[in-house]
């Protein structure tokens, strides 16, 4: 199968490197040339713009920051849009409002070009590794068709519904996440403040109903103050930004996202908007005066 993959970058180059070692003929187009470069030494061609993608590949992944990103390269000047034929499919893998998904499938459908929103969970490592989540949303016989193919990228690939619900699905998984971040955040600085080893507190309650995938990744990286980045908060604020919008599109109260919002944007005014999502334990630390780091740890 001959595949266009707009969008080379953390995510992006490496899942484009997994569908040239499953066997596919690959075009890219990416913006730094380093990128598309590196691509071409592992047998890929390479296009100058979401036009040139679409003359050659009937089938087309996106890659890209966020909604204007993709409403540029798929209907803007040099798009996909201009030259891609009747059937072909469109396969958007970034995390963008899903509002912004169906209207730019409607303008894709005008074509006779089909849609799929297929947003990644997991990371650079997953990415690398083969072993990427992803969520999505279209036609279901769409979806059948290139489920082996986004299989080839993946460790699990999930049909959730109409064009849209792949993000919407992607964005309230980042809703859980940081409100998960934030109650565990608040509930260590608690501890600490009230005199109890918060790493004794986690190893005494992870086990329990409160454990979870985010308290098992996220507290020990608070409690060693290691904030490398795994995902950006700056990139979680996108996420919730999109949420929020999408919400309050279809009136739907959102006061917990919204409050993890506001959080993370009070972090960005310290220069913390690079760190790790972990991070967010800052804020707490700052309005009670304290750290969670153990006196010793464990």
């Amino acid at each position: 199968m001959k595949i266009g993959f707009i969008g080379l970058g953390i995510m992006g180059k490496p899942m484009s490197k997994n569908l040239l070692k499953a066997g596919h003929e690959v075009v890219v187009c990416n913006r730094s040339q380093a990128s598309v470069e590196e691509l071409k030494s592992c047998g890929a061609s390479a296009a100058a713009n979401g036009a040139e993608v679409a003359k050659v590949c009937d089938v087309i992944i996106t890659m890209l920051p966020n909604s204007p990103q993709v409403r540029e390269v798929v209907l803007g000047k040099g798009g996909v849009i201009e030259t891609a034929k009747p059937g072909t499919t469109l396969i958007d893998m970034s995390s963008i409002d899903p509002t912004e998904s169906k209207a730019i499938g409607a303008a894709l459908a005008e074509k006779g070009v089909d849609m799929l929103d297929a947003p990644v969970s997991g990371g650079e490592p997953k990415a690398i590794d083969g072993t990427i989540s992803v969520m999505v949303g279209g036609k279901r016989e769409t979806f059948d068709k290139f489920y082996d193919m986004l299989m080839d990228m993946a460790g699990s690939v999930v049909y959730v519904g109409e064009l849209g619900s792949g993000n919407v699905a992607k964005l309230a998984n980042q809703m859980i996440v940081g409100i998960n971040i934030a109650a565990l955040s608040e509930a260590l600085t608690f501890a600490k403040k009230a005199g109890t080893d918060p790493e004794l507190v986690f190893q005494a309650i992870k086990g329990g109903l409160a454990g979870s995938t985010v308290m098992n990744a996220k507290a020990p990286m608070m409690l060693e103050r290691n904030f490398k980045p795994g995902f950006r908060i700056e990139l979680h604020m996108k996420d919730l930004n999109n949420a929020l919008n999408a919400a309050h599109a279809i009136n739907s109260p959102v006061p917990f996202t919204g409050q993890v919002m506001e959080m993370m944007q009070s972090l960005k005014t310290y220069g913390c908007e690079k760190e790790d999502h972990s991070s967010l334990v800052k804020y707490y630390e700052k309005i009670a005066d304290t750290t969670v780091e153990p006196d010793v740890l464990q």
